[in-house]
């Protein structure tokens, strides 16, 4: 891609409207002093003296942060949280962005707020050191009533979005935001609307998931299409092709260190190798920011190749940033892409 087509790109971000759908959680640091260590004197096991919280949007929140860094110039995050306080502290978050509109962000008694709680030992000239984390999750099934008001809110959005992302964090199916009738919703859009970007991704892997752009990585290609998960390039690219032929969408598969391969409709396949390692890394986020760029790109004019293009700028910065889950603007993504140009 050259520097012209780049600023053409990302030139047009401000001007987009993307809506984020899924499971909102938020993310607790807590920064933990190894040098203030005690010993608990009703118990007698060992206290980790928390000397710093710092809390961010996480889940579909750390795309909606990546958005956020790429100058996107609306947000419409739609989920839920609970009332808890958990739950005011995610919509303080969220709301703290700038371009975000909580209007379809629901608060609501019957469902607790998603969080995920990590305690990092910060230790002098150290990168921070993640101990066990400790996560809150809703283990039973989404309300019908809470299910169907997060679907009304994706119809009345998609109307006037640029880009549709949807991300299904949760363990166990039907317990979070990206429920049967959303997942229907989904797929009524797709065919209404088969010009608008609507790009999913889910842990537990897609299948069950409407015919709209499907990311994933080579494990979930593999068991979505009932195949072995230890297989190469070729492989991949195969099987890519073969998805995206059957959904007449396009396919984005992640493959850590060896990149990230694209499938279009009419079977033909791009490979954009990962970017050269420039130290420690953490992998935290890293897909997050590969679906935030592949989605903003595609809405923004890229073709798949570029969008591929972008998306691994962005992974690359991404996974440099230890303790924590990073973001990569555009300005840093231009000055890593011309670094590497040369």
């Amino acid at each position: 891609m050259t520097p012209e087509r780049f600023e053409e790109i990302t030139g047009r971000y401000a001007g987009l409207r993307v809506v984020v759908i899924g499971d909102f959680c938020l993310d607790r640091y807590l920064e933990i002093d190894p040098a203030r260590a005690e010993t608990s004197i009703e118990t007698g096991l060992p206290v980790h003296n928390v000397t710093r919280v710092r809390s961010q949007p996480g889940a579909a929140g750390t795309i909606l942060n990546n958005l956020v860094a790429l100058g996107v110039g609306r947000l419409h995050p739609v989920g839920f949280c609970g009332e808890d306080g958990e739950g005011f502290e995610l919509r303080r978050a969220l709301a703290a962005k700038p371009g975000v509109a909580l209007d379809h962000f629901l608060e609501t008694p019957a469902r607790r707020t998603f969080v995920y709680c990590k305690p990092l030992i910060m230790e002098p000239g150290e990168p921070p050191r993640e101990l066990n984390r400790l996560d809150s999750k809703n283990w039973t099934a989404t309300p019908d009533a809470v299910a169907t008001q997060v679907a009304k809110s994706l119809a009345t959005l998609a109307a006037e979005a640029d880009a549709i992302i949807a991300l299904d964090q949760v363990d166990v199916a039907e317990t979070g935001v990206i429920t049967a009738p959303v997942r229907e919703a989904l797929g009524s859009l797709g065919q209404t609307h088969p010009n608008l970007p609507i790009l999913a991704d889910s842990r537990r892997g897609l299948r069950g998931f409407p015919p709209v752009i499907f990311k994933m990585n080579r494990g979930e290609l593999a068991a979505l299409l009932d195949h072995e998960t230890s297989i190469g390039l070729p492989a991949v690219r195969e099987q890519a092709a073969t998805l995206a032929a059957r959904n007449q969408r396009p396919v984005f598969v992640s493959l850590a260190e060896e990149g990230i391969v694209g499938a279009m409709a009419n079977g033909a396949t791009t490979h954009v190798p990962a970017l050269p390692l420039r130290g420690e890394i953490d992998i935290v986020g890293a897909g997050d920011s590969v679906t935030a760029n592949l989605a903003t790109a595609l809405a923004a004019g890229a073709t798949l190749a570029e969008a591929l293009e972008l998306a691994t700028l962005a992974s690359s910065l991404v996974i440099h940033q230890l303790g924590t889950t990073g973001t990569a603007s555009v300005s840093q993504m231009r000055q890593l892409a011309a670094d590497h140009a040369r």
